[in-house]
């Protein structure tokens, strides 16, 4: 008798922990798919709480097939996924952290998803319980898009659900050189490499879990860390995007999410050997990959802070920092009758500093926040110019026919 071959394996990494991983396996028993359509590979990371033993107790009674291999510690997410991965048989594949858990219905509804309209990733919709969770990605369900169409670079999670065939085919795996930003390497190729991606906004499909006793792995990592997944990424990105706006628009992910969290308020409290050192990681990184291009996408107060650290300016940034942390509102200074707004963060204008104005300029989805801001300045003082050409042109061409 031969056994048809799965449709979903569900990969569980597991490093201490007890008792969420109670409510994660309650949450794949309780899926609304048949049980015969899933496989579970469960991997034990050397776990001393009694993760393994309910691992093994929870596969004698599963109505699924469970497989559970038990290691010694890896160290890191990225291990236990590739065991699991090079396990797997199914058609598609979902990583599920054993902190969190599936919504009902989820692994029904991404499988369908995923048939039906061909693409190689299925986001389903996350919630946060005791933590926060991504959102502008759940605006409405959508059957196929992709990362430069959408917001999806975002969420950069593992907790998707992947075609195999295309991990398979491009030898897709977890590095396990990072100990943080793993998961937004492998999400990232593989939405870069996928043919299509859905989303499932109309229904919750992932919990993401905060643990009371705050081990949750996103947590983890030293600022070095940081800047080797920020490198990673955008090493990444740079590989397979060629320069343009479109690599702009992926880069603005590593420079808001990974980088600029290192030059904010906790910034402040870090000794100067450790400011120092982040201004020495960022160099090459800023050196490699900071356009003008991609400075435009960002806030005033980003681009400000990202510039002054590209520049090697550590002696203004603290002030501009100060003034981010205190949540304050910059001044908005509207010239050219209202087309171009500036907001006056901190060295605004100041020969001393000498930073250009464009840096303070405020991109429209920024100024339209402000009072008297005229959309689409840059586009009529064009449609002026090409009209003036016109008229130029129109009478040289009738004093000549004259």
């Amino acid at each position: 008798m031969t056994v048809a071959q799965p449709d979903v394996s569900v990969i569980i990494g597991a490093y201490e922990a007890m008792p969420y991983l109670i409510e994660c396996l309650s949450s794949v028993e309780a899926q609304t798919i048949d049980p015969e359509r899933v496989e579970v590979i469960a991997v034990d990371d050397g776990s001393t709480d009694g993760t393994g033993e309910y691992l093994e107790e929870f596969a004698e009674r599963a109505p699924m097939h469970v497989l559970v291999i038990r290691q010694e510690n890896s160290g890191g997410p990225s291990g236990p996924r590739n065991v699991g991965l090079s396990k797997a048989a199914g058609r598609y594949v979902f990583f599920l952290d054993a902190d969190d858990r599936l919504g009902p219905e989820a692994l029904e509804r991404m499988v369908a998803m995923a048939d039906r309209a061909g693409t190689d990733v299925v986001l389903g919709k996350v919630e946060g319980v005791n933590r926060s969770a991504p959102k502008s990605m759940w605006g409405k369900t959508v059957e196929r898009t992709d990362v430069f169409s959408s917001n999806i670079k975002f969420t950069l999670s593992a907790q998707k659900l992947f075609r195999r065939e295309l991990l398979d085919r491009h030898g897709m795996r977890f590095d396990e050189s990072l100990f943080t930003g793993e998961d937004a390497l492998f999400t990232m190729e593989a939405y870069l490499r996928a043919n299509g991606v859905s989303v499932v906004a109309d229904h919750t499909c992932y919990y993401l879990v905060g643990r009371d006793d705050g081990k949750h792995v996103t947590k983890s990592g030293s600022y070095a860390l940081r800047f080797d997944s920020a490198r990673a990424l955008m090493n990444l990105i740079a590989e397979h995007v060629p320069a343009g706006g479109r690599r702009d628009q992926l880069m603005v992910r590593p420079l808001t999410v990974t980088l600029l969290p290192q030059f904010g308020p906790k910034y402040l409290t870090d000794s100067e050997e450790v400011r120092r050192h982040k201004f020495e990681l960022a160099k090459p990184l800023l050196d490699a990959h900071w356009t003008e291009g991609a400075a435009q996408r960002l806030r005033v107060h980003e681009r400000l802070r990202l510039h002054l650290v590209a520049e090697q300016r550590p002696e203004l940034l603290i002030e501009v920092v100060k003034f981010v942390k205190a949540k304050k509102q910059a001044a908005a200074l509207l010239e050219r009758k209202g087309r171009r707004v500036y907001l006056a963060y901190p060295h605004f204008r100041d020969r001393a500093a000498g930073i250009p104005d464009s840096v303070y300029l405020a991109e429209p989805r920024e100024a339209r926040a402000f009072p008297g801001y005229r959309e689409g300045g840059t586009h009529t003082f064009v449609r002026r110019a090409v009209r003036k050409a016109r008229r130029v042109l129109t009478s040289r061409e009738v004093r000549s026919a004259a």
